[in-house]
């Protein structure tokens, strides 16, 4: 049964498992990273309420994201580079994203989009996690797009990760590992030693794109163990491993044949090593025998040739002398036998020794070696992917501009504060722009500080004074009826009266120029007709209504100039005890405290900052 082993986070990889089991295999979950979850600034969340185009790059972004429940433009363009992470963001914030095409689920599939391709001016936001993606980071820029990274969380190796866990693999006879990330597979090959390294590089690799599998081959894993899925779903996964497993199954046969013809090979040579001394050992004693027969023999022709005792115990002691020299010398050579395999077993023992020192040093080189590798190989992608994500000058240029524009074209004090909020947020990710940040931060803060003028409430409010002229009670009385009075100067028809005739004449003639009314009971007050009411009434109106427009159209001097005019014609006309001209006069009052400065004297003290570091 082929053991696959499924590194995804934990929480993930479940419905793999099961659908591996329900297939024949053996499957274990065996997370090795984390996810852990960030909280971004408000200024890094901002540029999510203005973005043209939203790009999430994994499940992970989607839900960090939504958790932090930030203001976002639900009208941009959702970009997913997976069919998962779509459906999370459907999920999320009812928003259908757009996918790679052709089932290429990854950056480069992203790129190839036709929305993406033609993106000069763009405001798009990048949400991933810390370090992710680089190129798509890079391509966009380099196609005039205006980028935010939007980081939401991070991948950490789990601590309790090491070269232990790669034994307990191959104890259990691990022959497929699932990785769906770079992380995991620095999580997987950093800690480890030559020997586990290189158990590990033979095993059968299931990653999510090229990407990975480029990554997997610079950790000295050939690519004929590399098997590449259509994403990073557990449905692409389980076709991919299925497509392999007859495959594995094959050439674990074949491998366990092999392995079997040397030890049956063995196994003969010993058994005709073993026999070959017992066929010799029988033909020495068949020769033994035929020897021993010949010496009765000739022992018995020697008695009767010799016929004498003596002749016979000559003989006879002459053999033991020989049988006591052969018996020494076989002891001598015994001797001299036994100290050549002595000194063959010392040469052999010490043979082992240097074969395990030398076996000893050559893993300790090759792991030295295999951890330097791995820091040049880290080093150099630190370095590719800070020169990848590098800052461009033009962008933070024109975003400068930009806020130029809106300050002295536009008056546009929170637009300007906003661009320059976005600058800032731009160079927070890299090194050596602390002097320019200063500076753009005084102006933040200049530009903050600036109230805006709530035109809209003091317009409304003039309105309402506007329509309370009519109310107002005139300062004047009626006038009286004048008291019946004889005409003293009448003139008398007789002819003797001709001198008071004369007066009576001159006293007319003086009334015609020169009239003297009088009144009793009353203080004399100004008189006005119903037509001068009515054109105070309309000249305290045409003020009002030139304070308004005056107001509209930002001209300061006007606006106070028209209310003061409003304020003396109802302070010098109407009734200053009444309470509609207390209201109207107080409301004039009120008015004529507003701080109406449209037209601020405001620096950008970053726009030289950024001039002396773009050159």
């Amino acid at each position: 049964m082929t053991h696959i082993l499924i590194t995804r986070p934990e929480g993930k990889g479940a419905s793999l498992a099961q659908q591996l089991e329900q297939s024949g295999y053996q499957a274990s979950l065996f997370p090795v990273l984390k996810i852990t979850h960030l909280t971004p600034s408000s200024t890094e969340l901002s540029p999510l309420l203005n973005a043209d185009k939203i790009i999430f790059i994994s499940q992970d972004a989607v839900s960090a994201l939504a958790q932090l429940k930030p203001d976002i433009n639900t009208k941009a363009q959702f970009y997913a580079v997976g069919q998962q992470t779509a459906d999370t963001i459907y999920e999320q914030f009812g928003v259908r994203a757009a996918l790679p095409k052709s089932k290429q689920y990854d950056s480069e599939g992203l790129l190839a989009l036709k929305s993406l391709a033609q993106v000069d001016g763009s405001n798009i936001v990048l949400v991933k996690g810390q370090g992710g993606r680089p190129d798509i980071a890079k391509v966009l820029k380099e196609r005039g797009a205006f980028l935010n990274n939007c980081i939401v969380y991070k991948r950490e190796p789990i601590s309790e990760l090491g070269g232990n866990w790669t034994d307990h693999w191959k104890s259990n006879n691990v022959q497929g590992i699932v990785i769906t990330s770079n992380a995991a597979v620095d999580a997987i090959f950093t800690p480890l030693a030559a020997p586990q390294l290189q158990w590990l590089q033979q095993c059968q690799f299931y990653v999510a794109s090229e990407r990975i599998a480029a990554y997997l081959q610079q950790q000295q894993v050939s690519l004929a163990n590399i098997h590449i899925a259509a994403g990073a779903s557990d449905d692409a996964m389980f076709t991919c491993i299925n497509q392999q497993g007859s495959n594995m199954s094959e050439q674990s046969k074949s491998v366990t044949a092999e392995k079997a013809t040397p030890i049956t090979a063995n196994t003969a040579s010993v058994k005709s090593a073993k026999q070959e001394p017992v066929a010799a050992k029988n033909t020495a004693n068949k020769n033994k025998q035929k020897v021993s027969k010949v010496a009765v023999l000739a022992l018995l022709i020697s008695l009767i040739v010799a016929s004498g005792v003596g002749y016979e115990f000559y003989q006879k002691l002459n053999a033991g002398k020989a049988q006591n020299l052969a018996a020494n010398e076989l002891s001598e050579q015994n001797k001299l036998l036994a100290q050549e395999l002595q000194a063959l077993k010392s040469a052999q023992s010490n043979l082992q020794q240097a074969l395990f020192n030398s076996e000893k040093k050559v893993a300790a080189a090759l792991s030295e070696s295999a951890t330097q590798n791995q820091q040049e190989l880290k080093a150099a992608l630190q370095k590719a992917q800070q020169q990848g994500s590098s800052l461009n000058p033009q962008e933070v240029t024109s975003l400068q501009r930009m806020a130029e524009f809106k300050l002295w074209a536009e008056k546009d004090y929170q637009g300007t504060s906003a661009v320059l909020k976005r600058l800032d947020a731009l160079l927070s990710e890299h090194p050596g722009t602390v002097e320019v940040r200063q500076a753009i931060m005084q102006d933040i803060q200049t530009l903050d500080s600036l109230k805006p003028i709530a035109t809209e409430a003091i317009y409304l409010q003039l309105n309402s004074v506007l329509s309370s002229i009519d109310d107002l009670v005139f300062n004047a009385v009626n006038i009286p009826e004048e008291a019946s009075q004889v005409d003293e100067n009448a003139l008398s028809e007789d002819v003797s009266d001709w001198q008071q005739n004369l007066s009576n004449s001159w006293n007319q003639i003086v009334d015609s120029f020169i009239t003297i009314r009088q009144h009793e009971g009353v203080a004399i007050e100004p008189l006005l007709t119903d037509q001068e009411r009515h054109l105070i009434n309309q000249r305290i109106k045409l003020n009002l209504t030139q304070a308004q427009d005056a107001l509209i159209s930002k001209q300061a001097s006007i606006y106070f100039n028209a209310l003061g005019e409003a304020k003396r014609l109802v302070t010098e006309y109407f009734k200053q005890d009444d309470d509609a001209t207390k209201s109207v006069v107080n409301a004039l009052v009120k008015l004529e405290k507003e701080q109406l400065n449209f037209n601020p004297k405001v620096t950008l003290n970053s726009t030289q900052k950024v001039k002396e570091w773009a050159q």
